[in-house]
């Protein structure tokens, strides 16, 4: 039983479910043109629900592609008016065609237009990042690569102190300016340690100054609009009342995860969500983390992964970009940030035996976690493309069962490649 103390998703009685599903007939194919059952698409739609049922989310929308067609493509919940506190505030369904923020999968993204970059020499990833800002050598920082900034190792996993998210939200050039200031924690490539948000900000400014071109235009041009998706960093000030609205739910935060949190993204955990509703936020460009998209717009990106950089007859992507963004970095060393041990590509997490983040048995799954229980990923063993959206934020609550749950149905009901 969940105490009834700290913040908790109204759900309604079992028999008025059904009424908060949302579905795309029309994008979801029949289950057998692909190889499975009607019970499989249903089974796995049922532990999503589950996770809905934790009243943990006020949204959970849901894209999963199986041998390049769509087999599911549902949502669950409320894009807005049922988040904790929210009494009184008019409820919107959330849909398909909600967008939500998938914080730190955006790094999947970025880490894929660095390595599209370096494909078509425009920079060069293992060059120093003073290279492209040669003021990024202050403090001893001069030999940290852009792939240092990929894989977590460049020294820099925190925020610096006179970072104000908000306050800086437009200030690109601050930003930048207060990175290049920072003073190194370890040395460039010694420890691994998650850079939630710095290293993004490094990225997309190296990009500029080799390019001539922004990071949210790159994204345009190079991904987005060849793809014909809606997926880029933030969005247009009248799209805000769009997106699907986060809430902090769950427990109170425990330390030290309190303070992980804090000195990773320059807020405590609540003023964090809360800062992500902000339009500042929602209509600026933060590369680590603020890609807003749909479900099956994150899980078609995943599938131009899962076909190495393909789209038809068009080639999007250059191979050797996909194939090297997967090349093992880390494998399950102790990540000094997280307090975790995970396997890492460069720019991806990696699926692992026995026990993976996407569901057991997905040792060749790549992709990426966002904050907190949002993911994108695919998995060529069973030709599968994913992404799992949900607006709720919790860090103590009974959700992680669920999510597990959820997980694991989807490794056992898509079949495996032949």
């Amino acid at each position: 039983m969940i105490p009834q103390i700290g913040r908790w998703v109204s759900v309604p009685p079992e028999g008025e479910l059904a009424e908060l599903c949302t579905r795309r007939d029309d994008a979801e194919v029949d289950p057998a043109s692909v190889g499975m059952t009607q019970d499989d698409v249903e089974t796995v739609w049922a532990r999503a629900v589950d996770l809905y049922r934790s009243r943990t989310q006020p949204a959970v929308a849901l894209c999963l592609r199986h041998r390049g067609r769509v087999v599911l493509d549902r949502a669950i919940g409320h894009a807005r008016g049922n988040a904790p506190g929210e009494l009184g505030v008019p409820q919107v369904p959330v849909t398909p065609d909600t967008p939500f923020c998938i914080f730190s999968a955006s790094k999947a993204v970025t880490a894929l237009l660095m390595h599209e970059l370096d494909a078509r020499d425009r920079l060069r990833l293992d060059d120093p990042v003073v290279e492209y800002i040669p003021e990024f050598g202050a403090h001893r920082k001069e030999w940290v690569t852009l792939r240092h900034l990929l894989n977590h190792r460049a020294g820099i996993p925190t925020v610096p102190d006179r970072y104000a998210p908000l306050e800086l939200a437009h200030d690109w050039d601050r930003v930048v300016e207060l990175l290049c200031e920072q003073r190194p924690v370890s040395a460039a490539g010694r420890r691994l340690a998650y850079h939630a948000i710095s290293a993004g900000f490094i990225l997309g400014e190296a990009a500029r100054r080799a390019t001539g071109e922004r990071i949210e235009d790159l994204l345009q041009d190079i991904v987005s609009r060849p793809l014909g998706l809606d997926l880029g960093y933030g969005v247009a000030p009248e799209r805000i009342d769009s997106v699907a609205q986060n809430a902090f739910t769950g427990l109170p935060v425990p330390f030290p995860i309190s303070r992980i949190i804090r000195r990773s993204l320059g807020l405590p955990m609540a003023a964090a969500v809360e800062a992500s509703n902000d339009p500042r936020f929602l209509t600026s460009v933060i590369p680590s983390g603020n890609i807003i998209t749909t479900a099956n717009g994150l899980s078609r990106f995943f599938q131009l992964l899962l076909d190495e950089g393909a789209a038809g007859a068009a080639q999007i992507l250059d191979r050797r970009a996909v194939r090297r963004a997967r090349v093992e970095s880390t494998y399950f060393e102790l990540d000094l940030t997280l307090g975790i041990p995970i396997r890492y590509g460069q720019g991806l997490m990696l699926g692992a035996r026995p026990f993976s983040m996407y569901g057991p048995g997905t040792r060749q799954a790549f992709g990426h976690y966002g904050f907190i229980n949002v993911i994108g990923w695919a998995d060529p063993e069973r030709a599968l493309a994913g992404a799992l959206l949900t607006s709720g934020k919790p860090i103590v609550a009974d959700h992680l069962r669920p999510l597990w749950n959820l997980l694991g149905a989807i490794a056992r009901r898509v079949p495996r490649a032949a």
